[in-house]
This record gives C-alpha cells, structure tokens and sequence, in this order.
C-alpha cells in the first residue's frame, strides 16, 4: 500500500477532486476567508484559484508527500505564499491563538483520529476565529446510511482512510460553541457519497 498510496492514489485524488461541480463548493466556502489563514489536508492545491483576492498568504498542512509533489505546480502558479508542512491536522506545530480562519475541504473524512484534529483546529484559532468547511458525510436517509457503512471499510483502503459515514455536523458541533451548517445531495455524486455537510464553526 505504500507504492499506491505515495504514487497512485494522489493522482486519483487530483483527478476526481478537480471538477467544476466541487469547485463551486470550494468558492462558496472560502469567499469570506480572511486574516492568517491555515488550511488542513491541503492535498494537490486545489483551492488555491478559489481563495479571495485579498489572501495573500497561507500555512498549509499534509502528512503525504505524494500529493505535496503534484501541489507544487499550483504553488507555483499561484499569486498566494504558501508555507507548507508535512505534518497531520491531529498535531499541528502551530502555538494556540494563532490564525483567524481555518479551511478544511473534503479532508476531515481521511483524517484518522478526527476528533483530535478537531480540537487541534479549535486551539490554533484565535477567540472569534472561524472554520471554514466543506465535507461529505453521513446521510440523513436510513437506506443510504446503511451503505455507507457497508462500503466505508472498502472506501478506507482505496481512497486513502476516506470515511463514508462520519456525521460532520455532530462532530464538529461536539468542539465548537457556535456551528452554521447546511447539509444536503450534491447534484453530480451518488448519494452514497454525495451527502455534503457546508459551514462556519466559530471559535467562542
């Protein structure tokens, strides 16, 4: 599994993670993003076109190599600084209190121990700082949930620890004191995969 997770799987990532139908989720949730920004799970750059013009720089952080390689282009190609580390959103390096806005896309699903990268994110946001997200999930239908439990052990080994059926609205609500949050079927994705969870957490 290491040939195919440091080689393979990050240009599967990019591949099915580059479409316009999750773009527009990437603009939505990033158009109010502001100050000292750290992205979690920053993968192959993808939301670096999508950032507002006023961001200038950004801490990001991804334990994986192989997506930082294929990344390095849009770096590259980007107007925003970005000071990557390879380190997991479970430890981050950062001193608490130290960024006013944090960006998760698609990322807390593969993030094994989610509930501390949670916390983590919550201790490096200044007060009144905010978390910015977007994150597919588990469904609110019986039927669906039921498939996403049966495929989540497959899902795991093929798409890198991706979880089908993490309910990111109670997780992120168990660490933040205020959670703006809408949830719904992308229109382009099967269900069992497509139940997408969009929001602010607020740091109190």
């Amino acid at each position: 599994m290491g040939l195919y997770n440091e080689r393979i799987l990050p240009y599967l990532i990019d591949l099915s993670m580059a479409g316009a139908g999750l773009g527009q989720y990437r603009r939505q949730v990033l158009a109010e993003v502001s100050g000292e920004v750290l992205e979690i799970g920053f993968g192959t750059g993808l939301n670096l076109p999508y950032y507002p013009d006023w961001v200038e720089q950004i801490v990001t952080v991804d334990p994986s190599p192989g997506v930082h390689r294929l990344a390095q282009k849009r770096i590259d190609a980007s107007p925003i600084t970005v000071t990557h580390r390879m380190v997991s959103g479970e430890a981050l390096p950062m001193a608490d209190g130290t960024f006013d806005s944090v960006v998760s896309t698609f990322t807390l699903c593969s993030i094994p121990q989610i509930e501390q990268a949670l916390a983590e994110i919550y201790r490096v946001l200044k007060p009144g700082g905010r978390f910015f997200f977007v994150e597919h999930g588990l469904s609110d239908e019986p039927d669906i949930q039921r498939w996403q439990n049966r495929l989540t052990p497959l899902q795991k080994r093929i798409a890198g620890g991706c979880h089908l059926n993490r309910a990111m609205g109670q997780l992120i609500g168990q660490q933040f004191d205020q959670v703006e949050i809408e949830a719904a079927y992308a229109n382009t994705l099967p269900k069992v995969a497509g139940y997408f969870y969009t929001g602010v957490a607020t740091r109190r």
